[in-house]
């Protein structure tokens, strides 16, 4: 699932410009001109981090974090400004932004600085692993799809964590079932196709194939 990065930022040529770079690193970018547009979606609980102007009309960036404060005190909050001032950066700090830069700034700064904010912010969210569209939490076993959680057996996540690990890899049923079901599985290995059957029924994007005569791979 995509992270969402609220933009506010008056020029709107430097609006577009920023938000470009960040949907190429992989965000999702809202994008306001005003503090009124931008004051409208303060209370949206789905933004990762929100980018403000410090000169907005008649208000300023600083009264907009004291609203998305308000809503929401853990979201990480950029200030970008032409005036270059330590009184502003002081400011900015004691209203609780996370950090403060300069214009003109290079866009690739802009982006590297946001993706540090983004890990230190959202750590657990690092660990997940993306697959056709999935998320995967292997810690705590869990599986998401745009944000749904997804409802998996043991036997299930395993044999998916079998094919996430090992993608590209093709599979007999006879080593699926030493690997996911153990050495000292006595049955028929149906149990496989019929797990299988089930994982795809839940997952139904998850590109696994089937190799006819042989077994199954992943990508």
């Amino acid at each position: 699932m995509k992270k969402v990065i609220a933009i506010v930022e008056d020029e709107k040529d430097l609006n577009e410009l920023v938000k470009r770079y960040l949907e190429k690193e992989g965000y999702e970018v809202r994008s306001y001109l005003t503090y009124e547009e931008a004051s409208a979606h303060t209370s949206d609980d789905d933004v990762h981090c929100w980018i403000l102007d410090i000169m907005l009309d008649d208000k300023s960036g600083f009264d907009l974090i004291e609203e998305i404060r308000m809503q929401s005190p853990e979201v990480p909050v950029v200030f970008m400004s032409a005036r270059d001032k330590e009184f502003d950066r002081i400011i900015g700090l004691e209203k609780g932004s996370d950090d403060y830069i300069t214009k003109p700034f290079s866009p690739k700064e802009l982006v590297l600085r946001i993706n540090n904010i983004m890990k230190r912010t959202y750590k657990e969210d690092a660990n997940r692993i993306v697959v056709d569209g999935y998320e995967i939490d292997e810690a705590q076993r869990l599986v998401f799809e745009k944000g749904r959680e997804l409802d998996l057996t043991t036997k299930e996540f395993d044999l998916l964590m079998l094919f996430v690990k090992n993608k590209g890899t093709a599979f007999l049923r006879e080593q699926i079932l030493e690997q996911v079901w153990d050495v000292n599985y006595f049955g028929s290995d149906r149990v496989v196709d019929d797990t299988l059957r089930r994982l795809r029924k839940k997952m139904p994007n998850l590109s696994i194939h089937t190799i006819y005569g042989f077994g199954y791979r992943l990508g």
